[in-house]
């Protein structure tokens, strides 16, 4: 009742991407054409995984899970951005945009997590390749894939948590085309310096580590492959080369935005864009390209539909 009664607020207004009409036009046909072309192919890589009995290797069955994840993940910011560029006020309620807010940090925690997990299942293939289908048996996918989705909820929990204890009593416009923790503090009529720390060592300390750590294991694992003379040495390259591309694409935008102190710049709402709609929809889909396993499979589907 107390958070309730010191917050007045109840809803807040989005001023989107840009004022210009003419960017906002050029952006909606962008995120549109990515909707059209490439979430469709993530529910195929998923249902290719799904129906082929030979894709049922722990690499697979992770794969599988980054396309659900990044499919569920591309539903919380683009379908409204896509429907705001025909609204002249845009508003979302306070309770919505604590929804968008919680989604956003659980699926967005659970993929780093989880692309940690992928990261493990290649070092325990290339580094301990004896020992990998007892350590990465089914049950340890799960568990893996259980510990990912309660790692994003804690996560995610914890920036909820912090943000329902700050007062919202005006102005209540946020500058930017989604709710984030960063602009959604700012609004805050109450000193949101200890929440700031908090929220950048929740998240930003977070996102780093396991960038850092994701680097050092890919390090380990291109050293270890260096130095091998086996027939799948290229094979281990190039898979590596493709995790290392979808690392980057992940955690680049998500360093940027929230290790530093929540001070707004240029270039965050680009960063925002393409870290919210574009890297989720394009990850799984570099991983197909570079896997002719799953592209093999996903002709033979293709053709059997047809048929």
């Amino acid at each position: 009742m107390e958070i309730e009664n010191s917050t007045v607020v109840k809803e807040f207004i989005l001023l989107g991407l840009t004022p210009s009409r003419n960017i906002q036009l050029l952006v909606f046909v962008l995120v549109l054409i990515f909707y059209l072309i490439i979430l469709p192919g993530n529910f195929l890589i998923i249902l290719t995984i799904r129906l082929d009995p030979g894709l049922t290797a722990p690499l697979y069955f992770f794969l599988g899970n980054l396309a659900f994840l990044d499919a569920s993940y591309s539903f919380i910011v683009a379908p409204r951005m896509l429907v705001d560029f025909f609204s002249e006020k845009k508003v979302i309620s306070y309770r919505n945009c604590i929804a968008q807010l919680f989604f956003l940090h659980f699926l967005g925690g659970g993929e780093g997590l989880l692309l940690v997990a992928m990261a493990f299942d290649r070092y325990i293939a290339i580094c301990r390749p004896l020992h990998y289908s007892t350590v990465m048996n089914p049950r340890a996918c799960y568990a893996l894939l259980l510990a990912l989705w309660l790692g994003g909820f804690v996560h995610s929990i914890i920036q909820v948590a912090l943000i329902l204890r700050l007062p919202f009593c005006g102005p209540n416009q946020l500058d930017n085309f989604f709710c984030d923790v960063p602009q959604v503090i700012k609004l805050a009529c109450t000193d949101t310096f200890v929440v700031e720390l908090l929220m950048v060592f929740n998240s930003g300390l977070m996102t780093l580590l396991c960038f850092l750590g994701l680097l050092s294991s890919y390090a380990i694992i291109f050293c270890h492959v260096r130095g091998s003379a086996s027939e799948g040495k290229n094979k281990a390259m190039s898979t590596c080369t493709t995790h290392i591309i979808v690392i980057f694409l992940m955690f680049g935008p998500s360093i940027f935005i929230y290790t530093r102190p929540f001070r707004a710049f240029p270039a965050d709402k680009v960063v925002s864009l393409f870290h919210t709609v574009i890297f989720p929809l394009l990850n799984p889909m570099i991983y197909t390209l570079r896997n002719q396993e799953v592209k093999a499979s996903m002709r033979r589907l293709f053709n059997q539909l047809l048929a």
